[in-house]
């Protein structure tokens, strides 16, 4: 085998640099974006969080003050136990329900599979306007579906304001982001289910397991990238509800249904206190940072 000559490891040094500069080139227009809307946009966050920023005037620098506020804000405490009672109410039912429900229509044929994946993941695709309108129909409190079934077969003697009451807002709320956070994740747990090894199932009930324990036992670690993902994503999503509230409640009653989404929209973009809102973004990017590696450590402990 010959040695390679100087000349042959400049050509070679010359092709990968001219592979790098082309892959760079492509990868080009989605830096430009990244960096634009992405990271810019953080950057700027962080750093007006520490002025007094409104229209109008100059921006203020007041150091830590905005946080100090946002600490001795009851609002914003109100805000932070909804939005938490949303993700731990949302996440772990939208999991266990998309996971049942993946598990029933994949045990069916292939055209019924097709089908009910089509229907659950409608709401996805259909713009959350639209189905935030259809909601607010049936939970309407002088002619909505909900009232009309519940006088009609005897569970409640009168019409209920289902969004206008502090007992029953946050539940709404709660029940229509289920709906529509269920379609992708049966979509990705069928996906899950039919790339688990058939040949480790079948064993494994060759050796007398029963269903739950091969389930348990086979289906279920070999699941947990996906449900990994699931859960990563159905909690980003929880924090970040906003469009149901602006559009049904916009926080009421008495802040009853008011997030952490919707108070920086209502300080920033109706009290034009953009610094405040900009400090509330930061608390709400941490605690997503932590929920979100905490559970990254425990799947990979898994």
């Amino acid at each position: 085998m010959k040695p390679r000559t100087s000349a042959g490891r400049l050509t070679s040094r010359s092709l990968v640099l001219h592979e790098n500069v082309a892959a760079y080139l492509f990868l080009l227009p989605f830096l430009i974006f990244f960096v634009g809307f992405v990271l810019y946009p953080m950057f700027m966050c962080v750093y007006t969080s520490f002025f007094d920023a409104t229209m109008g005037r100059e921006d203020i620098f007041i150091a830590f003050a905005n946080y100090k506020e946002l600490f001795n804000d009851e609002v914003f405490w109100i805000a932070l136990k909804n939005t938490l009672v949303i993700v731990l109410v949302s996440v772990p039912v939208t999991c266990a329900f998309s996971l049942w429900v993946a598990s029933v229509i994949s045990k069916m044929p292939i055209a019924a599979t097709s089908v009910f994946r089509c229907i659950f993941y409608l709401p996805v695709v259909t713009g959350s306007v639209a189905v935030t309108m259809v909601w607010k129909w049936m939970f309407n409190n002088y002619y909505g579906i909900f009232n009309y079934l519940g006088q009609n077969m005897g569970l409640i003697d009168k019409p209920i304001n289902w969004l206008g009451d502090t007992r029953y807002a946050l539940g709404c709320i709660i029940l229509i982001l289920l709906t529509t956070s269920v379609g992708q994740p049966i979509v990705l747990y069928v996906s899950a289910l039919d790339n688990v090894d058939k040949s480790l199932v079948e064993a494994a009930e060759v050796d007398g397991a029963t269903p739950f324990q091969a389930f348990w036992k086979v289906k279920w670690p070999q699941m947990m990238p996906t449900t990994l993902y699931i859960l990563v994503i159905t909690t980003i999503n929880s924090f970040q509800c906003f469009a149901l509230i602006q559009l049904l409640t916009s926080g009421g009653p008495k802040n009853s249904t008011m997030t952490i989404m919707y108070y920086i929209y209502y300080n920033a973009f109706k009290l034009y206190r953009y610094g405040y809102g900009n400090a509330m973004g930061v608390i709400l990017a941490i605690i997503i940072a932590i929920l979100s590696a905490v559970q990254f450590r425990l799947g990979r402990e898994k």
